[in-house]
């Protein structure tokens, strides 16, 4: 923390050895005397409340030390309400007992003979805190990653009940605004060392122009990245910090506030912003990672299902440029006494006039959103196409500009680099030895993909995409049987990545997650038994029994996808974890089952055959029977534990169904394309078959399937971001059942439009079929999702007639 503190300045230093004294009575837990030696300096940062960095150590040196952070108001005269630590520890206290992401409150101090203020005392999270918001040195997909990461802890903040959390008197409720105004207007003329014309027409402007909308919601009050505390590795909040200001207001105002760095110039001391940064290359592309102020304002709307655009955007970020040059200006004020917080507090004084006038010009801008430094489409001739194309998704849906952005570099990167190797592909497999070897010129695609920043697209946690961004970028993939593996988003690696990120150990992630990403190693993924009829996947027989610390895996499992690629070297497997006598260890259907980790070269391990589809191997990965015969793997490669298979097939199988669906219409999409310039090209009868009647109707049928699946599925995948898995599980049954059947009528009436060549090997129309026709029985026969959707569609309605009672 040496970078991050200093010794405490003078200003603020106080008698440590009364706050031990009172540590030692209040938090015995925490501090005593004869155990523990007290050591303090202070953070750098913090213009408000002083903050200070506690170590405690055993006096004996054996153990470990430990760290905490202090908070306590600023010494000097201070403004009537301001600085209340007091309403800082009763937010976080709140907060975390909802599970909100903010430090463990530990003690609250009101006696300020301790040390000269009101304090409190919270634990030290460690982590990253980023103070610059372009983030240096972090790699563009976990920039887009960690903006995601902000948007949604703000959705979750404001989605808590205030109510239940105990917090009614925390703040008045109605005309947030109108007091706001009021308080900082006030706040600011107490302060104020010159006059400010633009702060001046601000204050007149801002009354007049209130919106009528009055939800009510916790508020943070500062909420930007700087005051969070991010994981040392993920893009993933540990912590919100800087609670001074947080009271019941408008949710609006934290967003807003969050978003002011999108205007904000570079180099404007204590007020680091992205107005100038340079996030976007040559051709169109977000370099940087970073989403533009539209794109971010929609993450938060669509975690908190709230209407995008928002209506009178400019208010409100005119609002949060005039507070902050408000709290500026009281900065500065305290730094003229010598008792302000940071360093450079003087510095911060130059940024009054500045948001003084940045707000004034957002007040009379168009009320609309709008984005200083909004992504301009693309200008190559591969962007995206008119929704009358069926190349790309049509942005029915409002995709972000990210997503247009990839659809164009993805659409480009197929045209240039996979399109033209398909042949290539399955004519190497053909004259190959043996078909299960690796086709050379993929990896180099690979290679190409990755540095094109088009890899591990499907991983929220990777590329920052949200279900319905990857989406339509899915379906572009899934034009091409080969594309998939060429980013690093094909089946079953998928799926296996996101059940190791979500439910892997540290251990487990380091060796199978983090090779899998770099596409080094493929896996495979064994449920299906040929034995019992697995759509009821309770049936499974497949055993885990504990000998020692280990597990010994006994069953034989088929329509093991990917096993057969010579680069598989790990696969998750499900069964039942059984007793010495061969018995469940359960008595719970659905809580029998785990899933396992086991390394491809595991003695025991065998594969039995490959598996043909219409007679197509899918090689190189294949899809195989194999057979566990006595593997022994460490009880350590467990999945979150006994009896959490159908949990973890859950969490799976959700967004895999998307990309399932999304690849099928993609499919269908190319299969109709090659349908179109089969009928306009041949003749028939006298004339082109595009002319036929039947033909005709084949093709609108055939647009209506594509459409009504890809709606469908855009949906479900809406559902999922916004819902979650759970609450998604009618819709995603749905387009379990529409898309693979779409897809197929589509794919028939294509293959008859183009005679005995469509079931060919000239045309990729019956791999298309064949390929399609799985679908139907993979991750679910369409006979399971029917009754899902039924069932759910009974418990609607019987719901909604006994409420009527």
């Amino acid at each position: 923390m040496a970078d991050e503190t200093t010794p405490v300045r003078k200003a603020h230093q106080f008698d440590t050895s009364k706050l031990a004294a009172y540590l030692a009575a209040a938090a015995p837990s925490v501090f005593s005397p004869t155990r523990d030696t007290l050591a303090v300096r202070q953070f750098k940062h913090g213009q408000s409340n002083p903050s200070f960095y506690l170590t405690i150590a055993p006096a004996n040196a054996a153990g470990d030390t430990r760290a905490f952070v202090l908070r306590k108001k600023p010494p000097g005269k201070l403004l009537p309400g301001a600085h209340a630590v007091d309403r800082e520890f009763r937010i976080i206290s709140a907060l975390h007992a909802q599970g909100f992401p903010v430090p463990t409150p530990i003690v609250y101090c009101a006696d300020p003979s301790v040390i000269g203020t009101e304090f409190y005392l919270m634990q030290f999270v460690k982590g990253r805190i980023f103070r610059d918001p372009a983030l240096p040195n972090v790699a563009p997909a976990e920039r887009r990653a960690i903006y995601s990461a902000m948007a949604q802890t703000l959705a979750q903040l404001h989605s808590i009940d205030w109510r239940k959390a105990g917090l009614e008197s925390f703040g008045k409720e109605g005309n947030y605004y109108e007091r706001q105004l009021s308080t900082w207007s006030r706040q600011y003329r107490a302060s104020a060392t010159e006059h400010n014309e633009p702060m001046e027409k601000l204050m007149a402007w801002l009354p007049e122009h209130i919106p009528k909308d009055g939800a009510v919601v916790i508020t943070h009050g500062d909420f930007r990245i700087d005051n969070m505390i991010f994981h040392p590795t993920e893009p993933r909040v540990l912590a919100v910090l800087d609670w001074e200001l947080s009271t019941l207001g408008h949710p609006l105002s934290d967003l807003a506030y969050n978003a002011m760095t999108y205007h904000i110039p570079l180099g404007i001391s204590g007020m680091p912003g992205l107005d100038g940064a340079s996030t976007v290359d040559e051709d169109g592309r977000l370099s940087g990672g970073i989403p533009s102020e539209n794109d971010y304002t929609r993450l938060y709307c669509q975690a908190r299902r709230a209407a995008f655009p928002v209506p009178q955007w400019n208010f409100f970020v005119a609002f949060a440029f005039f507070r902050s040059a408000a709290i500026l200006q009281g900065v500065y004020a305290r730094s003229l006494q010598g008792n302000a917080s940071a360093e450079n507090a003087k510095q911060v004084g130059l940024g009054v006039m500045m948001a003084a006038q940045k707000g004034l010009e957002l007040a009379h801008r168009a009320p609309g959103n709008s984005s200083s430094n909004s992504t301009p489409a693309p200008t190559t001739p591969h962007a995206l196409k008119p929704a009358s194309s069926s190349s790309a998704s049509p942005n029915v849906f409002g995709y972000s500009e990210r997503t247009v952005l990839l659809q164009a570099r993805v659409t480009k990167f197929m045209e240039e680099h996979v399109y033209p190797r398909e042949r290539d592909f399955f004519d190497f497999l053909n004259s190959a030895p043996s078909r299960w070897t690796v086709v050379p010129f993929m990896e180099e695609l690979k290679a190409k993909a990755k540095r094109e920043g088009l890899w591990n697209l499907f991983l929220p946690s990777v590329s920052g995409l949200t279900q319905l961004e990857y989406a339509p970028l899915a379906e572009i993939m899934g034009r091409s049987l080969i594309a998939p593996e060429v980013f690093n988003c094909g089946a079953p690696d998928t799926g296996n990545m996101e059940v190791l990120h979500l439910y892997g150990t540290a251990e487990q992630k380091e060796r199978w997650l983090k090779p899998l990403l770099e596409g080094t190693i493929r896996s495979a993924f064994c449920m299906t038994e040929p034995a019992v009829a697995s759509s009821d996947a309770t049936n499974i027989q497949c055993t885990f029994r504990r000998v020692g610390d280990e597990y010994e895996i006994t069953g034989r499992k088929w329509w093991s996808s990917g096993a057969g690629d010579p680069r598989c070297k790990v696969l998750i497997v499900m069964g039942v974890v059984v007793d010495e006598n061969h018995k469940p260890t359960s008595t719970k259907a659905h809580g029998r089952h785990s899933m396992i980790i086991v390394p491809a070269d595991a003695p025991g391990f065998k594969k039995i055959r490959p598996l043909t589809v219409f007679g197509y191997d899918d090689a190189p990965h294949g899809h195989l029977e194999v057979e566990f015969d006595h593997v022994r793997v460490p009880v350590s490669n467990i999945l979150l534990g006994e009896g959490r298979g159908f949990e973890i097939a859950q969490g799976r199988l959700g967004p895999g169904r998307i990309h399932h669906c999304m690849r099928l219409i993609g499919l269908a999409e190319r299969s109709l394309e090659v349908m179109l310039e089969r009928v306009t090209t041949r003749v028939a009868f006298g004339r082109p078959l595009a002319h036929q009647g039947t033909i005709l109707k084949d093709i609108a049928d055939s647009r209506a399937d594509i459409d009504t699946a890809r709606l469908l599925t855009l949906k479900a995948a809406h559902l999922i971001d916004t819902r979650g898995t759970k609450q998604a599980m009618k819709e995603i049954a749905l387009i379990k059942v529409v898309a693979p059947n779409a897809a197929l009528r589509v794919i028939d009436r294509a293959i008859q439009a183009h005679g005995g060549a469509g079931v060919s090997q000239d045309f990729p129309l019956a791999h298309a079929y064949a390929s399609a026709r799985t679908l139907r029985i993979a991750d679910g026969p369409d006979e399971v999702h029917r009754v899902t959707i039924a069932k759910s569609e009974l418990g609607a309605f019987i719901r909604a007639k006994q409420s009527k009672l």
